[in-house]
């Protein structure tokens, strides 16, 4: 898995023998600047983007590949000990809704999985979000089957909340008519980390101190939650081609007084809107839960902190208390989807991701 950051590549190995997804042990490699770089720069169109994102998709792929045989190699297991390999991939561009200029839905992840079986000698699953979008549905979120599949059941509703560059979430009805469902919320790591770098030295905001010694500017705040994604009925998703630094730069513009409001001020507002745009959703689904948070965001103290303002010290902690990793855990998802092609069982929820009926999602390729 490499996720909206593009900061590099989780790896996790799966054991499914007992039936339930059990972690034997995970991974990461990250992508050195150039690869990051060259990422992030296809979320935007721009000049001769078909050679640059043909090329990049058999080099991630390389990527991948080593990473898989140098984690192989520390764990001390052969290649022909993995049933499969399952691979989101890079995703660089997802379209999901009809504009304008989009006539037809679509949603591009790149790391050539036919190179990846080659190079690693192991069979891989992947493409898993074409046939949902084929369906009618958004191609995502698609995680939510796999929470649903590996968090257990409790007296009360369950939250699952990703925060990568976009954050999404799954919502777990304890009982009643209410049935699963999940959406991306908005921006999760993905304008903070563009500011950031913007602004400062590195990759991201480390702990959230830069954005703790600001101010939160609430009419700033207020402004960029009014844009209509916020309040769109689910089934919805998005992407950084959507919440990028041309948006934000947008809403600056479009906001009377920006030029009075320092960047760390600006870090500040951006980390509130993630920590009010998940909880939102969170306090207008349920009023009684548990929240669980994985992904990258999870190591930024001060979002954290804001998250658990906005829901009023609800349970909220990483899903590390419940002893799944939460470093791990999208990793994870997509083994359980190889292990669902091969089972046959559906892999998208109809409810989340607005398509027509449940599919086996993923295609094959052998070395």
């Amino acid at each position: 898995m490499s996720g909206t950051s593009a900061d590099g590549i989780d790896l996790a190995l799966v054991d499914f023998s007992s039936g339930t997804p059990t972690l034997i042990s995970s991974g990461y490699q990250s992508y050195d600047e150039e690869t990051h770089q060259q990422v992030t720069s296809l979320y935007d169109s721009s000049n001769n983007e078909i050679d640059r994102a043909f090329s990049l998709h058999v080099l991630l792929a390389k990527q991948y590949a080593s990473a898989v045989n140098i984690f192989l190699k520390k764990e001390k297991i052969n290649a022909n000990q993995i049933i499969a390999i399952g691979n989101h991939g890079q995703t660089i561009r997802h379209r999901p809704n009809v504009n304008s200029s989009i006539k037809a839905p679509f949603t591009l992840q790149i790391g050539c999985n036919q190179t990846l079986a080659t190079l690693t000698k192991i069979r891989v699953i992947g493409d898993f979000r074409t046939k949902d979008m084929v369906l009618g549905g958004q191609g995502a979120p698609l995680v939510p089957a796999f929470h649903q599949a590996l968090f257990p059941k409790e007296k009360q509703d369950v939250f699952v909340v990703n925060i990568g560059g976009i954050a999404n979430i799954t919502y777990l009805p304890y009982q009643g008519s209410q049935s699963i469902t999940g959406f991306d919320t908005g921006p999760g790591n993905a304008l903070m980390d563009e500011w950031y770098q913007t602004h400062q030295q590195g990759r991201y905001d480390k702990d959230g101190l830069w954005a703790q010694s600001g101010n939160i500017n609430q009419s700033l705040l207020t402004h960029l939650l009014s844009d209509p994604y916020f309040n769109q009925s689910p089934p919805k998703s998005t992407g950084r081609e959507y919440f990028n630094a041309a948006w934000l730069q947008r809403n600056l513009e479009s906001f009377g007084g920006q030029t009075q409001l320092k960047p760390v001020d600006i870090q500040a507002t951006l980390t509130a809107l993630t920590a009010t745009s998940i909880a939102a959703q969170i306090n207008h689904l349920s009023t009684k839960n548990n929240v669980y948070l994985c992904g990258g965001g999870t190591l930024n103290k001060y979002l954290f902190t804001l998250l658990k303002q906005e829901l009023n010290n609800k349970n909220l902690c990483t899903s590390d208390k419940i002893n799944i990793d939460s470093n791990a855990l999208e990793a994870m998802a997509f083994s359980w989807f190889a292990y669902a092609f091969d089972k046959k069982i559906p892999g998208n929820i109809p409810a989340v991701t607005g398509a027509t009926e449940e599919a086996v999602l993923g295609i094959q390729f052998v070395p």
